[in-house]
């Protein structure tokens, strides 16, 4: 059973509730992990207003993408930046040259579905 509450940032959120990043966002806070929610559109989510920019927040342990490659690469830096303890590559947001940048920066990285993983307690 987890225990340890993990500061997730959620890049690539979105207030679509057909959308993953949107179910997630719900799921991370309903498991009581904060939440920040990156993302180029406005709105909230349960309360959680979307932030319309990059900038640093601290003590984010972990980084679920909801992004494709093409759309990580203005966020390579950023996120070596913030050293979160690990990003969750969703299905569709896997990118194995940002995976080597992590990896050589200290982060660890791994390609799995935050929803799943929080279903089945191993987030």
């Amino acid at each position: 059973m987890e225990t340890e509450k993990k500061k997730t940032l959620v890049l690539g959120a979105s207030t679509n509730p057909a959308r993953y990043s949107f179910k997630a966002s719900l799921d991370l806070q309903s498991h009581g992990h904060p939440t920040v929610l990156l993302s180029r559109k406005k709105g909230e989510i349960n309360g959680v207003p979307l932030e319309p920019k990059a900038r640093f927040f601290e003590n984010i342990h972990t980084v679920t993408m909801y992004l494709g490659p093409s759309n990580q690469v203005e966020y390579y830096q950023y996120l070596i930046a913030l050293e979160p303890k690990r990003v969750i590559f969703n299905p569709g947001s896997e990118n194995p040259e940002l995976c080597n940048l992590l990896e050589k920066n200290g982060i660890e990285w791994e390609n799995a579905c935050t929803l799943v993983l929080l279903s089945i307690g191993n987030y």
